[in-house]
């Protein structure tokens, strides 16, 4: 199985949450087509058929890749944090 890039799902994880903020603020039928359209989107990556089954994929999605980052840091032999001075 493929694995999503977690730089796009985080993307789409923002965008969601950000269109359903706007849209209980304030509905509108744009914001509710874009708010479908990033609903499918993240279920056919995340491989579910339902949107809160595909966020919970997709957090798992990040807290895994959170996890191995995490367990570089600390077994990396020269104790560098691999993480660019020019941020």
């Amino acid at each position: 199985m493929l694995v999503p890039d977690p730089k796009v799902v985080r993307e789409l994880l923002t965008r969601y949450a950000s269109l359903q903020i706007a849209q209980a603020e304030r509905y509108t039928p744009a914001a509710a087509r874009e708010l479908e359209d990033v609903s499918y989107t993240l279920c056919v990556m995340m491989g579910k058929t339902g949107i809160h089954d595909a966020i919970a994929e997709a957090d798992a999605l990040l807290l895994a890749g959170r996890r191995t980052v995490d367990a570089t840091e600390v077994t990396d032999p020269d104790g560098e944090s691999g993480l660019s001075l020019a941020v």
